[in-house]
């Protein structure tokens, strides 16, 4: 199929994909140097699809990855997730997209060592504002849900690479996400590891999550039900088109922007960087943790603590 044929799908009236893409490309310069990482691409992928996006080094899979999860933007043309046109979005109206719509799960993990699972994964609950109480019910909800209800007080080091990556998708989850976004959740996982996170993606699947996974891995993206695979920045194969039944994400809620924060004096002196007001959890997990103590979380309550304790210092 084509990716004319996709752009031009019919759509129920009425009803809204998760993801569409109308002739999105994303255009790197560097003087007189051009690359475009994605040409020209059109998609739609429907609620409760499980979509593999693959290809080789430098096929502009891991660019794709960066404009669905609203970490980029394309230079030209139009994306809409969850029905809500993100294109010409301000960086603070796409951090509080990224909270709201879309649950990431990373190769890396991304955890912070010092704190309880819990902890870990309660922490886009700490961006969007969520009472303590409440985020750490949610929290515990979410490990429950991944098979980690009696892992709750466990530190990233005292757990598996697995049980690790499933932490990981617990904290993507617990926002209620329209979209669960993995990239390349396996890679760093050994077989039997591998076989345990793919497992739940399959059952995230079957509850009727839609998951998109990027990979390079055949057998990791012989998992999903479609299979899209990329080279040059373009789509090459698309195994099938969007079957799946519409739900709840028909009649999600529009997307209302927070006000704009008000600008943070200079620092005095120069300082590691941080993230601006609403930069939210996608920038936070995309930063290097530096050595020892981990960064705090930008909205995190003044009394918490990183070394996974509770009470003051």
């Amino acid at each position: 199929m084509s990716t004319t044929d996709l752009a031009q799908a019919p759509q129920r009236p009425g009803t809204a994909p998760v993801i569409s893409l109308e002739h999105v490309s994303k255009v790197y310069r560097s003087g007189p140097l051009e690359v475009r990482a994605v040409d020209d691409v059109s998609l739609r992928l429907d609620d409760g699809e499980y979509v593999a996006i693959t290809g080789p080094s430098g096929s502009g899979k891991s660019t794709m990855m960066h404009i669905l999860g609203c970490l980029d933007i394309a230079t030209s043309g139009l994306y809409r997730l969850a029905g809500q046109d993100v294109s010409d979005m301000t960086e603070e109206e796409l951090a509080a997209v990224r909270n709201q719509r879309v649950g990431f799960v990373f190769q890396q993990f991304n955890l912070l060592a010092s704190l309880p699972a819990w902890r870990n994964v309660e922490l886009p609950l700490v961006y969007a504002g969520t009472p303590r109480a409440r985020r750490r019910e949610l929290a515990m909800a979410a490990l429950e849900r991944v098979g980690l209800g009696d892992r709750v007080d466990h530190r990233p080091g005292e757990l598996s690479g697995g049980q690790q990556q499933r932490v990981a998708v617990a904290r993507a989850l617990v926002g209620d996400p329209s979209l669960i976004l993995a990239d390349e959740p396996t890679g760093n996982l050994d077989t039997a590891s591998t076989a345990d996170v793919l497992q739940l993606l399959d059952e995230l699947h079957a509850a009727g999550r839609t998951v998109v996974v990027i990979t390079h891995e055949a057998d990791v993206a012989a998992r999903a039900q479609r299979v899209i695979r990329m080279r040059d920045g373009r789509i090459i194969e698309d195994t099938g088109s969007s079957t799946s039944a519409y739900r709840q994400s028909d009649q999600l809620p529009p997307f209302i922007p927070p006000p704009p924060a008000q600008p943070a004096p200079p620092p005095a002196q120069p300082a590691p960087a941080q993230p601006t007001p609403g930069a939210g959890l996608g920038w936070f997990l995309s930063r290097s943790e530096p050595a020892g103590e981990p960064a705090r979380p930008p909205d995190a309550d003044p009394g918490d603590r990183t070394d996974g304790r509770e009470g003051p210092r």
